[in-house]
């Protein structure tokens, strides 16, 4: 019995490294978003980290926002699902200072590796452009 265990675990690895992800690309990405955040409008210049698995992606990252000549430092965090070549969406929570705002995700591929992108919560909300992933 253990033999047909081992047998079958070996042949369920090989197929999974036979078997093309098909939804998403993991790894570093970056993105620039307007929107208004912190009661303020502003650009987001951010970077993160896809980690995927079957179309599912755990995605933390973090950057700058620039608004009215400061600069304050974000975080974030994101878990999202990608429909194959389609939309990609999804929830996340932003990090700044004492706030955090939980938010709606949305992005449409414009062409490989490049992606529109909203995200819409309560006292946060942006549009922009992702690259990578």
């Amino acid at each position: 019995m253990n033999i047909l265990h081992a047998t079958l675990a070996a042949a369920a690895f090989a197929a999974s490294l036979a078997t093309p992800f098909t939804a998403h690309a993991e790894g570093l990405g970056g993105e620039i978003n307007y929107g208004r955040a912190d009661g303020h409008w502003g650009t987001e210049i951010g970077a993160g980290y896809a980690l995927d698995m079957a179309g599912f992606s755990l995605t933390p990252g973090g950057g700058v926002y620039l608004r009215d000549g400061e600069t304050k430092l974000y975080g974030r965090v994101e878990a999202a699902y990608t429909i194959p070549l389609s939309a990609t969406i999804g929830a996340g929570a932003r990090f700044s200072g004492d706030d955090v705002r939980p938010y709606a995700t949305l992005a449409m591929p414009i062409i490989p590796k490049l992606r529109a992108k909203a995200n819409v919560g309560p006292k946060y909300y942006a549009v922009g452009l992702t690259l990578g992933y």
